[in-house]
Formats: C-alpha cells, sequence, structure tokens
C-alpha cells in the first residue's frame, strides 16, 4: 500500500499546529515553506483538513489555519481519511470472472478470497492509526529529542503565527 505525500505533509502540518499560541494561526504558505513543500500543493490537504474537520480555517490577510480540537482528539486514521478518502486501499474488480472461457456464475458464489485477505489487513491497519492520536505522535517526538526539533519549531512560530480572532 503505497499513501500519497499529501498524508505525510497533513500529519506534519498538524503536528506543527499543535504548537500555535492560544488562538493563533499560519498561513498555508508558511505551513509550506517550514516543510519545503508546494503551497498549492498542500492547499489541497490543507482544505481537506478543514473539510473533514480537522483543521479550522480563518480567512482574511491575518487569517491561516490552527487546529479545530486538541491533538489527543485527532488520530492518524482521522488525517489519511481526511486526505486520501475512505475507499478502502485495495477495491477488488472481480477479473477471476474475466477473460478467455469465463466460468458460469455458480463458482464466484463467495467472495473472492484475496479481496477478503486484503480487507482484513486494511482492517487491522486502519484499526492501528485510529488507536494513535497526534498527541501520542507529539510525546513520542519530545521523547526523542534532545531539544533541536523542539527549538526549531518554536523559532518558526514565534516568526509565523499571527493572532487571529477566537474561536467559535
Amino acid at each position: 500500500m503505497k499513501l500519497g505525500d499529501g498524508v505525510e505533509q497533513a500529519i506534519h502540518c498538524v503536528g506543527l499546529l499543535s504548537g500555535l499560541d492560544g488562538d493563533s494561526v499560519l498561513s498555508a504558505a508558511a505551513l509550506a515553506e517550514f516543510h519545503g513543500v508546494s503551497t498549492s500543493y498542500l492547499l489541497k490537504h490543507l482544505q481537506a483538513l478543514s473539510g473533514a474537520g480537522l483543521l479550522e480555517t480563518v480567512p482574511g490577510p491575518k487569517g491561516g489555519y490552527r487546529l479545530a480540537k486538541p491533538p489527543a482528539e485527532i488520530s492518524l486514521l482521522d488525517i489519511v481519511l481526511a486526505v486520501e478518502g475512505p475507499q478502502p486501499a485495495f477495491r477488488c474488480a472481480e477479473i477471476r470472472q474475466r477473460g478467455p472461457n469465463p466460468l458460469p456464475g455458480r463458482y464466484f458464489t463467495k467472495p473472492c478470497g484475496i479481496n477478503a485477505a486484503m480487507l482484513k489487513a486494511e482492517r487491522a491497519y486502519r484499526a492501528e492509526l485510529a488507536k494513535t492520536s497526534m498527541a501520542d505522535i507529539l510525546e513520542g517526538l519530545a521523547a526523542e529529542d534532545d531539544g533541536g526539533i523542539a527549538a526549531r519549531g518554536c523559532a518558526f512560530l514565534n516568526l509565523n503565527q499571527r493572532a487571529a480572532g477566537r474561536k467559535d
């Protein structure tokens, strides 16, 4: 299974936004700059996160993005589903029923065993992502950081976060 680059970018953006002060926001351009990615590509993913209720969008020249809920309430699965959509990674097209000399339908009354195995794996994968919150990720990072990662993020936020109106 391969997830798009947008998933990684979205997870890192949620992590960075977790460090904002109060009701501050970060612009899409600042988020893209910090991660060294294209603003236009990142905007698509930020809009998906906002549409899923994970980010709040503050419009206007001093606007930007902030978390819509605490990091402990945002799972990795929430982010993956927002960016990639809810469809399973494997989609059975029933190719076993195609080709030359097709067999009668009675051979295909049971679900495809390959599809069943792939969906079982998908359920396990999604369950694991659902159990992992952004707070868990941030706690793990903090435990491993010698201070350099936190200092980089704090310095960037101090320069780039914008004061915005209160959350409703």
